[in-house]
């Protein structure tokens, strides 16, 4: 069974840019409805997401020529309200041939800076 480790950290402001620059359409393009909901807006929690689906990117290992979607990515609430990673379309068919089951995520945010760790067995 394979073990994989992704992190990524990610700086508010960046997220911020976007939003400013590109407004609904970057929200549109990287961040599910749900995902949008749940941030209320907040560039912090919004790049607590991106780190997250970085750090999955990083576990799964697309090739060059199989980009995945931003959206093919949703950070998700479980019952207990611990976040975690719902993948879909092609992440979830990469994950299938990787031969990975299970994905965990632990993601924080302080001040300006969040960050995300994915570990996919």
């Amino acid at each position: 069974m394979p073990l994989r480790v992704g992190i990524d950290l990610v700086k508010a402001a960046t997220v911020q840019d976007a939003l400013a620059e590109h407004g609904a359409r970057y929200l549109d393009r990287v961040y599910t409805p749900a995902e949008q909901e749940q941030c209320g807006g907040d560039p912090l929690r919004l790049a607590a997401r991106f780190a997250a689906k970085e750090a999955t990117m990083k576990v799964l290992q697309p090739r060059a020529d199989d980009a995945l979607p931003w959206l093919a990515i949703e950070v998700v609430r479980n019952p207990d309200a611990a976040p975690a990673i719902a993948l879909h379309g092609a992440a979830a068919a990469l994950a299938r041939q990787a031969g990975l089951t299970e994905l965990a995520l632990s993601f924080t945010h302080e001040d300006e800076y969040a960050a995300a760790v994915v570990v996919g067995t």
